[in-house]
């Protein structure tokens, strides 16, 4: 087999570029991994990264058009490249696959080795494939970035969606007080997550309800981030993903400000696994859709409210 269905981009833009074809079948190269893909999960604005159309994060990257997008996948090792040693053929596996590469929307995708871990064993391919990124990103977002204790107050931004259902069970995992923001009618949600208190960012105001909290996991941006610094405690930490945060703000408020970009770990998403295989860790699916749906799917990310991740399944 020299081929494979796949969604690809041949020019930059938005979902309007992604086109359902048939494309080249990937061969693993030395340290690689064949995986044949049984689902694949997507995230709003993966399209926009300049790692997604180039051979690196900065400007002045090697174009890489045309582009397989989605970067978190789970689906069964189908070869090996020269000097894999640590998975076999048969191996069912999960991963976060690096941005500046072709992603999982396909039936094979090729992965250097270390960044796959094996699947948990209580979930099928569809649900493991709403992980690798989403809980990647709340784990090394709380654990690495904000060194978040028990009994540590955390204010959560954005709690209902990919990244935030995770963080939400992490935080109360941990034994952290959570408190998170969330639309009214994600309120009983949140709360099933993990949230002690539930504030509704379209009625009320967080900083009129929260003060003194140890650790706030911006997922949201803009001013939600900016009124954000003043609910933190001296000493503090504010980690975003959205944008960087002002670091004058946090001279002023006696904090620290982080600003991170998720990274692929193995070791991480083994302890992540032993977490949803022991029941204490639960991924949450919005939906799941066929691959050749991928467009309208990211479409959807685009305009839709979401709890969770969407899933594009690919086989099985």
């Amino acid at each position: 087999m020299t081929t494979m269905k796949a969604v690809r981009a041949h020019h930059r833009g938005g979902p309007e570029q992604l086109v359902f074809e048939v494309a080249p079948r990937p061969e693993p190269a030395r340290g690689e991994v064949l995986v044949a893909v049984h689902a694949a999960s997507i995230t709003a604005d993966e399209l926009t990264w300049e790692e997604t159309w180039t051979d690196r994060s900065g400007p002045g990257g090697r174009d890489r058009t045309p582009i397989i997008p989605s970067h978190e996948m789970s689906g069964v090792v189908a070869a090996l490249g020269p000097g894999v040693i640590d998975v076999a053929v048969g191996d069912e596996v999960y991963g976060l696959i690096p941005f500046a590469r072709d992603g999982a929307a396909a039936e094979f995708v090729s992965v250097t080795a270390d960044v796959l871990a094996a699947k948990p064993v209580t979930i099928d391919h569809d649900t493991a494939a709403a992980i690798p990124l989403a809980a990647l990103t709340a784990w090394q977002a709380l654990v690495d970035h904000a060194a978040l204790q028990a009994n540590d107050h955390v204010l959560i931004h954005g709690a209902a969606g990919g990244v935030g259902s995770f963080a939400v069970q992490m935080a109360a995992h941990l034994g952290a007080r959570v408190t998170a923001t969330a639309r009214q009618g994600d309120r009983a949600f949140v709360q099933g997550l993990g949230a002690a208190d539930v504030v509704d960012y379209e009625n009320d105001r967080f900083e009129d309800r929260v003060k003194g909290v140890d650790v706030v996991l911006d997922l949201v941006g803009g001013q939600t981030q900016a009124r954000s610094w003043r609910v933190l405690r001296p000493g503090g930490v504010l980690v975003s993903i959205a944008v960087p945060p002002d670091p004058s703000l946090a001279v002023k408020h006696r904090a620290r400000g982080v600003y991170f970009i998720v990274e692929p770990d193995r070791g991480q998403l083994e302890t992540i696994a032993r977490l949803v295989d022991s029941g204490r860790l639960t991924p949450i699916v919005d939906r799941v859709v066929p691959l050749a749906d991928s467009r309208a799917a990211y479409e959807g990310l685009e305009t839709e409210h979401h709890r969770g991740k969407v899933v594009l399944h690919v086989a099985g």
